[in-house]
């Protein structure tokens, strides 16, 4: 994968919007950064948010949030990758989005994907390398997931709270659930299988409803 090829992709995806004026914008980011000597190794953050926070402690994310009053979901997920990650990205950094995907604890989400490059975790050590910055009491860890850990198969689990399957990506030895087990499920069909899968329909498990 290059930026260029899946910029291409994201161009040619139709993605579907959520009319639901009912519930709030938020923004997640869907951040494709480069490691290695050569910096040709391709992989995506995540994080784990930190244990004290109010809501959804704990639990596997991407950076992203609330949309601001008169900003763009591409704007808020910038900011909160910087916020959150220390990555202030330009917005040419933006490759494109996937689908809108409506939550049960009150947010429609937009998922951005943007393209950082090169990163370290510890001083900038070439030209065009930046350092990632996790913030203090909200973010408990970042990971890099490479594409080849990213290309997993789901699995889909019954509950009797929804007729609606829940969805369990297997990632670093535990299950991602959605909103961001749906989220990266869709970005993998799409960037490294060319399938428009649909995502939306999927569901939460109950601990993520509130």
């Amino acid at each position: 994968m290059t930026e260029e090829s899946l910029r291409a992709v994201l161009a040619g995806f139709d993605r579907r919007a959520a009319e639901r004026p009912d519930l709030s914008a938020a923004a997640v980011a869907i951040t494709l950064v480069t490691t290695g000597p050569d910096a040709d190794h391709v992989q995506v953050l995540i994080t784990r948010r930190a244990p004290k926070l109010r809501t959804h402690s704990g639990q596997w994310a991407l950076p992203g949030g609330r949309v601001d009053a008169g900003e763009s979901v591409v704007a808020a997920a910038r900011r909160e990758l910087a916020e959150e990650l220390g990555l202030e990205l330009p917005e040419s950094a933006v490759l494109g989005l996937l689908d809108d995907y409506p939550t049960r604890s009150g947010f429609v989400i937009t998922p951005v994907v943007l393209w950082a490059g090169p990163v370290t975790a510890d001083r900038p050590s070439r030209p065009g390398q930046r350092a990632l910055r996790p913030r203090p009491g909200e973010v408990a860890a970042v990971y890099g997931i490479p594409l080849d850990q990213l290309d997993v198969e789901p699995l889909f689990v019954s509950i009797p709270e929804s007729d609606a399957p829940v969805i369990r990506l297997p990632l670093m030895g535990r299950f991602v659930h959605a909103p961001t087990g749906a989220v990266l499920y869709q970005f993998r069909e799409l960037a490294l299988h060319g399938r428009a899968t649909r995502v939306g329909h999927l569901e939460q498990p109950v601990f993520a409803w509130r």
